[in-house]
């Protein structure tokens, strides 16, 4: 992850604009974010792996698409040399300005419903949004060798990759434009007018709606504590509430499964002890919990 001096010296030269505080965003899974105040105003600088670069314009396109139907959606800042995104050692860095709004508290009852109604007016307004460069749903690789990194990892992903294509072949599922990675902070509320939209589109592709229900129920705790997120979900999205209870515990351990492959390939690479705290809380959800012995 770059440091802040190469994150100023980014934004200096690629859009021209000069940081007063800049803060990291909390959660996310596919990208590093960071709240920008610069002249004035209110920034989200996204930076996604160097691979996600056209995902990640696709996504950019899909604010924009999202800002004509009236959702509040951060506005794609270009580069000065017109670009959406500009490239760094570290991958593709976007810049939008910031909607109006606070973050969303995915503990909170009333924001988990603001947060479903949003993901969900988002799946249905994006129905009928194209990009080239949105990624077609891709299941894991389970021969990966970072996959390795534990002894029960392998295991666990291929029996979540098997289940998750069963139930692709077996089911009729909603397929659309994902978010991909949907944690509350992603989402706003503007409590001067009760508007409530998001931050940004993230690395978008096409998939199962229910793999991003799936991703933001993860962030929320569990099925038991995002009663109010599906609430919400439900009354604004494209998902039936028999699609969803059907489908939704083979989602929510592939999900799983894909958090444990992220942390697992970063670990390989030697991205830092946290990784190996969301294999832990993967190996819970995925096999029995290890005995304490």
């Amino acid at each position: 992850m770059p440091d802040h001096d190469l994150l100023r010296s980014t934004l200096r030269e690629q859009w021209h604009l000069v940081p007063a505080e800049i803060a990291p965003l909390p959660g996310g899974l596919l990208s590093h974010g960071w709240d920008v105040t610069a002249g004035g105003e209110r920034f989200i600088a996204r930076l996604a792996e160097p691979a996600a670069r056209q995902p990640v314009e696709a996504g950019l396109a899909a604010a924009e698409h999202l800002r004509t139907t009236g959702i509040e959606a951060g506005e794609p800042i270009r580069t000065l040399a017109g670009g959406l995104t500009a490239d760094t050692p570290y991958g593709a860095m976007a810049v939008l300005r910031r909607a109006p709004g606070r973050t969303l508290d995915g503990r909170d009852p009333i924001d988990q419903q603001f947060w479903g109604d949003r993901l969900g007016a988002v799946h249905r307004t994006l129905q009928s949004f194209h990009h080239p460069g949105l990624r077609g749903w891709n299941l894991l690789d389970t021969d990966a060798p970072h996959l390795g990194v534990e002894p029960w990892l392998r295991d666990a992903v291929h029996g979540a990759v098997t289940a998750m294509t069963r139930l692709t072949v077996t089911d009729r599922l909603t397929y659309g434009v994902l978010h991909g990675d949907p944690a509350a902070e992603i989402f706003l509320v503007d409590p001067a007018t009760g508007r409530a939209g998001l931050l940004d589109c993230g690395a978008s592709g096409t998939g199962p709606l229910l793999y991003d229900v799936a991703a933001a129920v993860v962030y929320a705790g569990g099925p038991d504590t995002a009663a109010e997120l599906l609430d919400g979900y439900l009354a604004a999205g494209p998902v039936d509430a028999g699609e969803l209870h059907a489908a939704l515990p083979v989602l929510l351990r592939f999900r799983w499964a894909v958090q444990a492959d992220w942390a697992a390939r970063r670990l390989v690479t030697g991205e830092g002890d946290g990784n190996r705290e969301t294999l832990r809380s993967a190996q819970v959800a995925l096999i029995a919990e290890p005995d304490p012995r």
